[in-house]
């Protein structure tokens, strides 16, 4: 018999939040964003949930775009890192991949590009985040560049904003608008853009623009720290990751718990064993108190968490026996309420995700036969 640790991966849940996305885009297009194997939840589970309604996917990597290619996606497909060698450019023609272009050296490989399909560009200007893309100061010079570039179809300009989830959009969008409108005056015609992603959607409508890249909300998970909107905006998890109790025992009060002691009972305590441990990707730094599910009741993680194993306070959980189901994340426990208590957030949880843990699909909805 396998351990009884699973990931199930709701497809009616992924099409719930993808809707709501599209209520609050408008007449903005989407990108549904599945990079990172559709953030722990699976590529081709997104793609199956998602594929009649997005207008594009949004991803990293040449086989993640093959992948879609072979399942029969003829729609766009946009590469958020963009090309880093000839070949690769060569590859994203032949797949008809849209690229992001973040730097004078991806204009270089398409200045250089042999003959080919011209591909859409999505030219990236960094607005704040110092991670990737052409400095507002020299984003005209790269526009007017890529504009003239044959290999170059359309151009949309985008950015990424690093305090959506924070203090604001307002002067990162302010700079960035003046600069598209000076551009555009030189160019005599407009150009579209791609900024919002699932914070800028959610709470800031002026960034919309025509293309939106909704990430983490597809998956039922809020973008910012304390999960507040999640109730709001009624997302629903996409993945609920489960398992049982496979021992329960009785200790007595100044006994410890795990690894190194680092829990001492502060009085007597029924402990229960969970199938769950670092290895399967829940993390390790979880701290005693972290929230747990036992048997349709929230709980706490007690001790350090073990390889294979973790331990939860049942105490208060009369019900609780050998083979109650356990929910680490998901339907029951928002997964920002687990990532609050580690000092993480949701997206590192189910990228996490081991790829020993077994991955079950379901789907309860009815539109989708």
């Amino acid at each position: 018999m396998p351990r009884p640790i699973r990931a199930c991966i709701d497809l009616a849940a992924l099409r719930h939040n993808f809707r709501i996305a599209r209520a609050r885009a408008g007449r903005t297009r989407l990108w549904a964003v599945v990079k990172a194997n559709a953030y722990g939840h699976g590529l081709m589970n997104a793609f199956q949930a998602l594929a009649s309604l997005t207008d594009g996917f949004a991803l990293l990597d040449l086989d993640e775009a093959e992948r879609l290619r072979a399942a029969g996606w003829r729609g766009p497909l946009l590469l958020l890192e963009g090309c880093f060698e000839a070949r690769d450019l060569e590859e994203a023609q032949r797949l008809g991949l849209g690229l992001v272009v973040h730097c004078a050296e991806q204009l270089d490989l398409l200045a250089h590009a042999r003959a080919g399909p011209a591909v859409d560009v999505y030219l990236k200007i960094d607005t704040g985040m110092r991670r990737l893309g052409f400095p507002l100061a020299s984003a005209e010079t790269a526009i007017l560049r890529a504009t003239a570039l044959p290999a170059v179809r359309s151009l949309t300009l985008m950015s990424h904003f690093a305090e959506a989830d924070g203090t604001g959009i307002g002067a990162p969008l302010a700079a960035f608008a003046r600069m598209r409108d000076q551009v555009c005056a030189r160019l005599g015609t407009t150009l579209p853009v791609s900024l919002a992603n699932s914070a800028a959607l959610l709470r800031f409508p002026q960034s919309h623009g025509d293309w939106a890249r909704p990430g983490i909300m597809l998956y039922g998970a809020t973008p910012f720290p304390d999960g507040s909107d999640v109730p709001a905006v009624d997302l629903r998890p996409a993945m609920t990751f489960e398992s049982r109790l496979i021992a329960i025992r009785d200790i007595a009060a100044g006994e410890a718990v795990g690894y190194g002691g680092s829990f001492r009972a502060e009085r007597p305590l029924r402990v229960g064993t969970v199938a769950c441990g670092y290895a399967d990707g829940y993390p390790r730094h979880a701290p005693t108190g972290t929230p747990v599910l036992v048997a349709g009741e929230v709980t706490r993680l007690l001790g350090r968490v073990s390889m294979d194993m973790l331990a939860v306070d049942v105490t208060e959980i009369p019900s609780a026996h050998m083979g109650s189901r356990v929910v680490l994340w998901g339907a029951g426990l928002p997964a920002e309420q687990v990532a609050v208590a580690a000092g993480t957030i949701s997206y590192e949880l189910f990228c996490a995700l081991s790829p020993r843990v077994r991955r079950d699909v379901v789907d309860a909805d009815p539109s989708s036969t």
